[in-house]
């Protein structure tokens, strides 16, 4: 797997106060981030992601930030590494379910009810839903977290679609602590790697 990252902007018009209820209605990937990367007040920063096929156990993709490094460190860019590009093989869509591992710090604050909500799409249509508890984290610690996804049976019709229209498919990732928005994470997915 390839991954790339590309800036996004957090949207003017944008809600102030952005509900969990508000994210399971959207019909379609957001044109523009719902805060701005300040609403991580938490400090909450992935420095691991690592995702494998839970049939196999086989690592399908991996990344680590590099130690020391911070977001401003990496790039001027205040939306720098909000946005991620993944490039998977057909067989991907095959898959019946994957285990996505994080790991991430948290800053000197505790942390209670943190959730994340991934909506993903083709072509603005819902594809699947996942919405997970990270539960309390506490201050100044370290932690790794692995969420196990079913993901949907797709139509050969719909698998063929994607494999033919990199990119199209997307997701919002949404995180929240205590029901408040505080990151808004987006990726784009092409299957074609390899052909």
């Amino acid at each position: 797997a390839v991954v790339s990252t590309q800036s996004g902007h957090y949207g003017r018009g944008a809600k102030e106060s952005v509900t969990v209820d508000d994210i399971l209605k959207l019909g379609r990937i957001t044109d523009d981030y719902l805060c701005p990367i300040t609403a991580n007040a938490y400090k909450i920063d992935f420095t691991k992601f690592k995702i494998r096929d839970m049939e196999s156990g086989g690592v399908l993709f991996e990344i680590a930030k590099p130690e020391g490094a911070s977001e401003m460190s990496l790039s001027s860019d205040p939306n720098a590494g909000r946005y991620v590009r993944y490039e998977f093989p057909p067989e991907f869509l095959k898959l019946k379910q994957i285990g996505a591992t994080v790991e991430f710090t948290i800053g000197d604050k505790p942390v209670n009810s943190f959730r994340m909500v991934e909506r993903h799409y083709f072509k603005d249509q819902v594809i699947k839903s996942f919405d997970f508890d990270f539960g309390f984290c506490m201050p100044s610690s370290l932690n790794t977290c692995e969420h196990i996804y079913d993901l949907p049976a797709l139509s050969q019709e719909l698998m063929r679609e994607m494999v033919q229209n990199p990119f199209q498919t997307k997701s919002d990732s949404f995180y929240f602590v205590d029901g408040k928005l505080i990151m808004h994470n987006k990726a784009d997915y092409a299957y074609n790697a390899g052909m």
